[in-house]
């Protein structure tokens, strides 16, 4: 059972969101690497890339904005929203993934810091003579400062320092935009494409600039932290996006006026020869650094400690210590010293540029997962699903397939690890959780439209009678615990080429006790359905009588949208008790034009599920194809997949030989898996019955297929069924009609 972490006084408003998300967006790539991009690819492709990159982010934000007005996002943020629609397992994986990004961010966001201090080692190395080549001087005292902060002070004093943060990002941003290099930029369309010579392609740029716009979901892992998440998030996150975007198109438009493509490709800190005092720019770098760095080591503890509450690590211990938090906002100390260790041990190693593009494919994966829950939302039409806030369901869809494009454009071999991870994720979470809904939560009302719509389709389609038939069959019976024959057949009859529904049949009239002891019924039979991988639709139903039951079950609608054409009986022929219930009740199966196949189950069972064996005479060669068409559908099942098909035929001496190439004939034009040599024709002796001759032939044989007539039926009556006591189970068979085979 999932436990939500409760934070007694949440306190934060709407500007913490805004503050985080904002100072996350405009960080170390606008300072570092936004000259570089209109250097290389021009401020079209510059603008291109802010266009494209916000195809994401802002759907995004939209359905962030949607589904936190819908449900109380608690701890966990992205997280949260993700494993409350996908369910624990998906859920748990992407939050997972989501956390390790989180934690390494703030080892890359750290050493991006130190990339502020430049100019002091240059002055350092020229005034001093110096050499200070190895920047972890400086980042690993910041990450040490950092720690102690959150470790102590918690998500208060990083959310008072964002103030400060912010505040300075806007007076060197206000500096930059005041300045002026003393290049001559040039004019008309030239000023969209003037770039470097041979410059790099326009993805490898996009791969390194669309992290700066990945921030505006930082705000949302505070939800466990706020006062009204409903509001906060939606407005911080959607006004934290939008300032951005018109931020960097200001930068970018900047930037091409005011330095040659060369300086731009060459000089990371470009912006400092360009604004009015160039010291605020490392500055203004470092702020922003310094805040996205803080802005990770405050969420990512929140999505540890809400994996930890949710009891998705294999060790009860382990959720236990991790999801334990101090006072009375449930601070997560312990989850913040897992982040510092990992974020430590990434900053000794120094270069994670390796790190910070799988760090980016587990952002689209988030991305893409939120916007799927938005439009798969919108699609199912869940009467509960009523936020205050709407997006478009084609902006989420947008969104999405943004995602999974660019995760592939961007680096194909990073997005095929980065889904490899997701999928081990998912896997070890399933093994050791007792969470086994999996997609099924959110997916189950989509799929709930979906059937409903090609279900009225298809019954408005012409219907083409006798033409690319296939089974639809309602399987009727009331030992449904104690023989499972014919839920095996029906099993294999539905696996692929046809569509099953099993009735569990309750004798009885309809009450409260009877209707609870049709639900236990049901939930066995779906859990039996579950284990043996069944594929077909499963209910009871409450009758007084066999035949008002039957009478019920010919007239329901078809499941799978194709109208039932085929009931499947079973009877045990040790015994035989309910056979007479199905002699009596073939005419009225009859009278709705239904197929009819009874299943003489025998302790036997179907043995190897090796040899189908199908046998055709010449009273009923109106079953015959119905009968090879049916042997063919339990063959194409993996359970038969060592199996054969034996199709024997019983026919007058002198009609032997004109019958086997007719059989041939058939068999080939039908492209039907019967080699030559199991097309076996018999004559018949006289004074010979053909049940003897089936003993004869078919005593080994695990499944055997016999057709019969409703006139015999009704001649002769169960003795039709008799007389095969050295057969194991045996379908009898009786088409409506002829089917074609071709």
């Amino acid at each position: 059972m999932t436990t939500n972490i409760q934070h007694a006084k949440a306190n934060f408003g709407t500007a913490p969101v805004f503050l985080t998300a904002i100072a996350t967006i405009l960080g170390a790539i606008m300072f570092l690497r936004f000259g570089y991009s209109v250097g290389n690819i021009g401020l079209l492709g510059t603008l291109a890339v802010v266009l494209v990159g916000h195809l994401v982010t802002i759907p995004t934000a939209l359905a962030i904005a949607e589904i936190a007005t819908n449900q109380k996002v608690e701890g966990g943020g992205e997280y949260f929203i993700i494993s409350r629609s996908f369910g624990l397992n998906i859920g748990g994986s992407v939050g997972i993934a989501l956390f390790l990004s989180q934690a390494i961010s703030v080892a890359f966001y750290i050493v991006a810091f130190a990339q502020a201090f430049d100019p002091v080692i240059s002055h350092a190395a020229t005034s001093w003579g110096i050499d200070i080549s190895d920047k972890r001087i400086f980042s690993i005292p910041t990450l040490i400062l950092l720690a102690v902060l959150m470790l102590t002070k918690g998500a208060d004093i990083g959310v008072k320092a964002l103030y400060v943060v912010v505040a300075t990002l806007a007076v060197s941003l206000f500096m930059f935009f005041l300045g002026s290099g003393s290049y001559d930029a040039p004019t008309g369309v030239d000023i969209l494409t003037n770039r470097v010579e041979q410059p790099d392609p326009f993805f490898l740029v996009f791969a390194i600039c669309f992290p700066a716009f990945t921030g505006m979901t930082a705000g949302v892992g505070l939800s466990g932290d706020l006062k009204d998440p409903k509001k906060s998030i939606p407005l911080g996150t959607l006004l934290a996006t939008v300032i951005g975007m018109v931020t960097y198109v200001a930068i970018a438009y900047k930037l091409a006026i005011s330095a040659s493509p060369a300086d731009l490709d060459a000089d990371q800190l470009v912006m400092s020869k360009i604004a009015v005092w160039g010291p605020i720019i490392p500055i203004g770098l470092a702020a922003a650094t310094i805040s996205s760095a803080l802005g990770s080591i405050m969420v990512a503890p929140r999505t540890l400690q809400a994996l930890a509450s949710d009891n998705l690590f294999p060790a009860k211990p382990i959720n236990g210590w991790l999801a334990r938090g101090k006072g009375a906002l449930a601070e997560p100390v312990n989850a913040s010293i897992v982040v510092v260790l990992i974020a430590f041990c990434f900053l000794l190693i120094g270069d994670v540029d390796f790190v910070a593009q799988i760090i980016s494919m587990f952002f689209m994966v988030t991305y893409g997962s939120i916007c799927l829950i938005s439009f798969l939302q919108h699609w199912a039409a869940d009467p509960s699903y009523r936020p205050t806030f709407k997006s478009r369901w084609y902006i989420s869809l947008l969104g999405f397939l943004m995602c999974v494009w660019l995760m592939f454009s961007m680096s194909p071999g990073y997005a095929v690890a980065s889904v490899a991870v997701m999928i081990i994720l998912y896997m070890s979470i399933t093994a050791y959780t007792k969470e086994k809904r999996g997609m099924a939560i959110i997916f189950q009302g989509a799929i709930f439209q979906l059937s409903r719509k090609l279900q009225v389709f298809l019954q408005k389609t012409e219907k083409e009678e006798r033409t690319a038939w296939r089974p639809s069959i309602v399987c009727f019976g009331h030992e449904s615990f104690r023989r499972l024959g014919v839920f095996e057949l029906l099993r294999w009859l539905s696996a692929r080429y046809g569509f099953g529904t099993y009735i569990h049949f309750i004798k009885g009239y309809l009450s409260k006790d009877s209707h609870h002891s049709a639900r236990e019924a049901l939930d066995r039979l779906i859990k039996m359905a579950h284990l043996s991988e069944s594929n077909f639709y499963i209910d009871t139903l409450v009758s007084p009588s066999t035949t008002s039951a039957i009478a019920q079950i010919i007239q329901l609608p078809g499941i799978s949208g194709k109208e039932n054409n085929m009931i499947l009986f079973e009877y045990d022929r040790d015994r035989a008790e309910n056979l007479a219930d199905i002699i009596d009740n073939y005419q009225l199966v009859r009278s709705a034009d239904f197929d009819v196949c009874i299943l003489g189950s025998s302790d036997r069972g179907f043995g190897y599920r090796n040899e189908i064996h199908v046998w055709l005479t010449s009273r009923d060669f109106d079953n015959a194809n119905l009968m090879i068409l049916l042997a063919f559908i339990v063959l194409g099942h993996e359970d038969w997949k060592r199996g054969l098909i034996k199709l024997y035929a019983v026919f007058p001496e002198s009609e032997l030989e004109d019958q086997y190439e007719s059989l041939l004939e058939l068999v080939q034009a039908g492209r039907l898996p019967i080699t030559r040599n199991n097309i076996v024709v018999l004559p018949q002796p006289e004074g010979k019955e053909v049940k003897q001759i089936i003993q004869e032939n078919s005593s080994d044989a695990d499944l055997t297929i016999i057709g019969f007539r409703g006139e015999s039926l009704k001649a002769r009556g169960s003795s039709v069924f008799e007389g095969y006591d050295k057969v194991g189970n045996i379908l009898f068979v009786n088409s409506t009609h002829e089917k074609e085979i071709s």
